[in-house]
């Protein structure tokens, strides 16, 4: 399934959010025109906006208030990205250079938070307070999400509780929030707002176990090449966490040892992972949160927008990239 497909129904809507999004992008200060500018030319998939106006369809109606939601995630989104390229020193984003790549590391710092500030201050102009509490408390979740995933990373004792803390914070809050905004602008009472944005934290979470399987059981996994970061960072995801917890203290012993040394053997742990059920059983909790996610929606009646929340629910662990 392609997200294009998913979002037809909100297609003239994606237009009408994506000129305000240039609006609310643009600088008088020229270096920062210029790279906005130059973010602008790879706008991504764009699906936390997709969500807000998907969310606001679902729930009720779509008003300009969702326009401004949507605007705001946005912003929110690419600030964090432009910020975790400085993090981990990445030179490339969506098959572009980086804006630390071609501006420097000092220059994407002050960009990111200008784009933080921007999708702040887009809340407070257009008097979207309930916007701003939302937004500000998904901001914190994420930064503490990174810094307990650094601190496990460190000490290589995560659980499966933790694991879920993590992505629930890292990956989740964002999509948790752009549901809820949905639903927010949409002028709905509580109980619809509440599973709104219970569908949110679900699908986000499902997204990012999806990603940590790829990490073991891509395609150049597979051909033996490398797995990706979550090992070479030592990062324990769901799937290496439940096959450690299969394995008896000898099995998983040397597994452990190459993890703490960092000069982990890729195939290895790969095929260590494979044997004890970890991708495996990653895929059964990710199916479950999807169907989950679908239960939240069970509150709204049926319609072409509701529709695509449910087939954006199932892209979140069929797709391939």
């Amino acid at each position: 399934m392609k997200l294009s497909e998913i979002s037809k129904p909100i297609d003239k809507n994606m237009t009408e959010f994506r000129k305000l999004y240039r609006e609310m992008t643009s600088s008088k200060t020229l270096m920062m025109d210029t790279v906005m500018r130059y973010l602008g030319r790879s706008r991504g998939k764009q699906i936390r906006p997709m969500l807000v106006l998907l969310s606001a369809a679902t729930a009720g109606s779509l008003t300009k208030r969702a326009y401004v939601g949507a605007t705001m995630v946005e912003l929110l989104h690419v600030a964090s990205l432009v910020h975790d390229d400085v993090v981990d020193q990445s030179d490339e984003r969506r098959g572009m250079k980086s804006v630390r790549a071609v501006y420097k590391n000092k220059v994407a710092v002050l960009v990111g938070d200008y784009m933080l500030a921007r999708g702040l201050h887009v809340a407070v102009e257009f008097n979207e307070f309930d916007f701003l509490r939302v937004t500000s408390d998904t901001v914190r979740r994420m930064s503490e999400g990174e810094l307990l995933q650094i601190q496990k990373s460190r000490m290589l004792n995560n659980d499966e509780s933790t694991y879920f803390q993590i992505i629930s914070d890292k990956t989740a809050a964002l999509i948790s929030a752009c549901s809820e905004i949905g639903a927010i602008a949409a002028g709905v009472g509580e109980d619809a707002r509440r599973s709104m944005k219970e569908y949110g934290e679900l699908v986000g979470q499902a997204f990012q176990v999806r990603d940590d399987i790829f990490d073991y059981m891509s395609k150049n996994t597979l051909l033996g090449k490398p797995v990706g970061n979550d090992v070479e960072q030592k990062k324990l995801t769901l799937p290496l966490i439940f096959a450690l917890n299969q394995a008896s203290k000898q099995e998983k012993a040397p597994i452990l040892k190459q993890l703490k040394k960092g000069k982990a053997q890729r195939k290895e742990i790969v095929q260590f992972v494979v044997d004890f059920g970890g991708i495996a059983y990653a895929e059964r909790t990710a199916q479950d949160l999807v169907d989950r996610a679908k239960a939240c929606l069970d509150l709204f009646p049926d319609s072409e927008y509701k529709q695509a929340l449910e087939k954006f629910a199932d892209f979140a662990i069929e797709r391939n990239s």
